[in-house]
């Protein structure tokens, strides 16, 4: 009898040394149970849990034994192997027969190290993990979709094609994009053109001229003391003087053009995290399509201050952009004539990139600086090589034109305000009155009535131009 205890006590021993339990989950190393009551008893797959009753039993039954593997260890003490992710129940009947009790065994996946390895690379993150059946169930709130995304992985790596996502992303994650397009044209041409005419009377007499007097009725008009209207300069001096019967015109052309144009546009687009937004401010132009059978069909070509933008918040301020800006308008010095219609041509300015910054911050995401230079010089063969006089037989022009364009891009992390907040363009300026208008001649009043944020700033006293009224 001594022996039998002693072999009893020995393989308790061996089986609580050869199948630990991982640590923090002590509670479920060893079960009291009960008689007269139902329990549940989790065990994780391929591990074991040893289980202990408080009155000695006599026989051992699990309903599936491919969820669980059990055997004694002694008249108390049970020891329970998970094999596979179920639901089963274990029975312990007395040495009469009589029903001890049942015991509803839980084996699921052990998700104990992958909770200890989530909280060493995402500290801080309040992400729950459950097992459901043979998978993984991630739910909670995390601070990022990257963050989320990693949490993801490392869940794929312990229960592959198996993992549930209930995780949602917390913290703002809503992006305005600002973007400026600025571009400077600057151009300046110069050109100084001689004509020189002569007339002959009598029979003997010589017509001719060079440049803008190489015809007759220009010819005809230069010896009557006008200016020919083929002069398209703004400076044109006109010289004659007679040499016998012999008419001299002498016709001077100079020409100094500078022209400077800005432009600007900065559309501001909102949009939620992963969601694409658009934004036009412009039209549609119709062109004209051939089609079979000699048809011919339309279809609309967007123009104006086009933005189409990606954001994603990938950590904390990090924000992640995939965008496409343009701004388009009609250039009809360049059209075309397609079957009996006009087409305008466009001219566009566009880029389209991937790009990440934090939040606030700003980036030039294009740049160019354009230079273009020519300059013609049209003469006589011969005449125009001689020195000093052959610059009446000589006629030059000079052109350059200078092109600088950048567009910058400035994402900030945005949440909703109350509308009382916001200010519109048309809160300070309302139409005038009929008194306003006729009487003093005043296009616009401002509305002192109003309580609002807008009219509040209009009372401030402001040098220069501001907001969107400009002097």
């Amino acid at each position: 009898m001594l022996t039998n205890q002693w072999m009893k006590a020995a393989l308790l021993g061996l089986a609580i040394v050869t199948f630990p339990v991982a640590p923090g989950v002590n509670a479920e190393e060893l079960r009291v149970v009960k008689k007269g009551t139902e329990a549940t008893l989790d065990v994780p797959m391929n591990r074991a849990v040893v289980v202990e009753s408080d009155v000695p039993f006599a026989e051992l039954s699990i309903a599936n034994p491919g969820i669980a593997d059990i055997s004694s260890l002694s008249d108390r003490t049970i020891y329970v192997l998970g094999k596979s992710p179920g639901i089963t129940t274990l029975t312990l009947l007395d040495g009469s027969g009589r029903l001890i009790t049942n015991v509803e065994v839980k084996v699921a996946a052990d998700v104990t190290e992958f909770k200890e390895r989530l909280r060493q690379i995402l500290p801080g993150e309040k992400i729950e993990v459950r097992t459901a059946n043979d998978g993984i169930v991630l739910s909670g709130t995390v601070s990022s979709s990257q963050r989320l995304q990693r949490a993801l992985d490392l869940a794929e790596r312990y229960a592959p094609d198996r993992v549930s996502n209930l995780m949602s992303v917390g913290g703002v994650q809503q992006v305005m994009l600002k973007v400026r397009f600025a571009e400077m044209q600057r151009s300046v041409s110069k050109s100084l053109s001689v004509s020189l005419g002569f007339n002959g009377g009598g029979s003997f007499g010589v017509n001719g001229g060079t440049g803008t007097l190489n015809n007759q009725g220009a010819l005809g008009n230069a010896m009557g003391g006008n200016i020919p209207f083929a002069n398209d300069n703004v400076g044109a001096v006109l010289f004659g003087f007679n040499a016998g019967s012999v008419q001299v015109g002498l016709l001077l052309e100079a020409l100094e053009q500078k022209g400077v144009v800005r432009t600007l546009a900065e559309p501001n687009l909102s949009a939620l995290s992963g969601q694409e937004a658009t934004f036009l401010a412009g039209g549609e132009y119709p062109i004209p399509v051939s089609q079979e059978r000699g048809t011919i069909s339309v279809e609309y070509k967007p123009f104006g201050i086009e933005l189409k933008f990606i954001p994603r918040v990938v950590d904390g301020d990090i924000i992640n952009l995939e965008l496409s800006a343009a701004v388009s308008a009609i250039d009809p010095t360049n059209s075309i004539s397609v079957n009996g219609f006009s087409v305008s041509a466009f001219t566009r300015r566009e880029t389209s990139t991937t790009v990440e910054m934090r939040d606030g911050e700003s980036f030039a995401i294009a740049g160019l600086i354009e230079d273009e230079f020519l300059d013609n010089a049209a003469q006589l063969p011969w005449l125009g090589d001689v020195p000093v006089l052959g610059a009446l037989f000589r006629s030059s022009d000079y052109q350059r034109s200078q092109t600088e364009l950048v567009i910058i891009i400035t994402a900030h992390l945005v949440t909703p305000t109350r509308g009382e907040a916001l200010t519109l363009p048309t809160d300070r300026v309302k139409p005038p009155s009929e008194k306003d208008l006729f009487l003093f001649g005043r296009v616009a009043r401002t509305d002192k009535s109003q309580s609002r944020a807008a009219n509040e700033v209009a009372k401030q006293d402001f040098s220069g131009s501001y907001g969107y009224v400009m002097d």
